[in-house]
């Protein structure tokens, strides 16, 4: 092929390749702009933590099992003492019945006179510790506010499985989005003699700073 034939057929391959880009790349914006607006806000939250001030709320709450539940808590118990195992089903219900509880499963620390619940959740904690001789049970709350809660969210921390795909799907969305924006940087390059010299300062930047200042 002569270079004056090859010339419009060059051409006309950059131009499919720069639609396929600009297209992947608006798509992968459009996706990731909500997670980048709350990572980009609680990265910023999450950097000032220590001044951000905290007023954690408390809340506690006493109940007594039935005595038939607490009979067989209690044998449950010694069959699984030291062992880490979820509540059975009847003692789940009581709680959702009491304190409108969802255990949801998760284990219990089990002991012959005692069985302890953590209920770990984003922006705060909880527990519930039954006392297994009388019945007497114990549910203790504690939120954290709203911001505690948005860093929990930004770290994946006692979030669930179903938010923790949802950071890594979103991740590889942003590596999309960054590289077809780097694709067409390298496109326009050559009528924009700032762009190189730019993205070496966004590198160097960031490198510079960890290798003087992180120690």
């Amino acid at each position: 092929m002569s270079a004056p034939q090859a010339a419009p057929a060059r051409n006309a391959s950059r131009a499919v390749w720069l639609k396929n880009l600009h297209q992947w790349h608006w798509i992968s914006s459009a996706l990731c702009l909500l997670g980048m607006l709350l990572f980009s806000v609680t990265g910023i939250t999450l950097n000032h933590a220590a001044q951000i001030e905290a007023k954690p709320s408390v809340t506690r709450q006493q109940a007594g099992l039935p005595a038939p539940l607490a009979a067989s808590l209690a044998a449950y118990a010694a069959a699984h003492d030291g062992e880490r195992a979820a509540l059975p089903a009847a003692a789940e219900q009581w709680l959702r019945d009491t304190w409108s509880l969802k255990a949801g499963g998760r284990p219990a620390e089990w002991s012959a006179d005692e069985v302890y619940l953590p209920l770990a959740k984003a922006g705060g904690d909880a527990w519930v510790r039954i006392a297994l001789p009388d019945g007497a049970a114990e549910y203790e709350n504690t939120d954290r506010g709203w911001i505690s809660w948005l860093n929990d969210v930004h770290k994946g921390r006692n979030t669930g499985p179903a938010w923790n795909w949802f950071i890594d799907i979103f991740a590889g969305t942003c590596l999309l989005f960054c590289l077809t924006g780097l694709l067409i940087l390298k496109f326009h390059a050559a009528n924009r003699p700032f762009t190189w010299p730019m993205v070496g300062l966004g590198i160097l930047v960031p490198c510079a700073i960890a290798l003087l200042f992180i120690h």
